[in-house]
């Protein structure tokens, strides 16, 4: 799209293999100049939207592409984690901290391919520390759920991180992905 693309690519022998790319936003090793020394500012955000356009040429091969923010400060761990299963079942699932799994959400997720497709995903942390999802946008099409789960535990994590994942078949299949214009805001 804007000609500065980042390019993934998953492939390999073994079955189920993953890529994850991990960007530290804020917090120790941020790459956006906000290392938040005093660990004053993380705790003060609650509101997060993840934007992204990304590309596949062929998106059966995929087993499930994740998208995930993160909170960590007083030793709780806020894993927004979102994942669009593919060969699995195209579906949008979440995940649940405390439980340490994933839980469909009924939404269907058809991406694209051979095009760009543009997700937004909107999160908040409540003002009594649970993970709340808001809404899944997939091309211009919303799905509200408001689920609210509880956090988990990270003892000694502390930031905001965001995540990228790309999750291999059971072929373990050779795919390349693009992502473009992301963005991530917090209020």
């Amino acid at each position: 799209m804007s000609g500065h693309a980042s390019e993934f690519n998953v492939g390999g022998t073994t079955p189920f293999s993953d890529g994850l790319w991990n960007n530290h936003l804020i917090g120790t090793a941020s790459s956006q100049g906000v290392p938040d020394p005093n660990q004053q500012l993380v705790p003060t955000l609650y509101n997060f939207t993840y934007d992204v356009y990304f590309f596949g040429y062929n998106l059966a091969l995929p087993q499930a592409l994740e998208f995930d923010i993160n909170q960590y400060f007083d030793n709780m761990g806020f894993i927004f984690g979102h994942e669009c299963r593919l060969a699995g079942g195209n579906q949008w699932d979440v995940f649940d901290n405390q439980k340490g799994q994933w839980i469909p959400t009924g939404i269907p997720c058809n991406p694209n391919s051979n095009q760009w497709n543009h997700l937004t995903l909107k999160v908040q942390r409540t003002s009594d520390n649970h993970l709340t999802y808001q809404s899944i946008t997939l091309n211009g099409d919303t799905h509200t759920l408001n689920w609210t789960f509880g956090h988990g535990s990270s003892p000694g994590w502390y930031g905001i991180t965001i995540n990228y994942q790309m999750d291999g078949n059971q072929n373990q299949d050779q795919y390349n992905m693009y992502l473009d214009e992301l963005t991530f805001s917090y209020q």
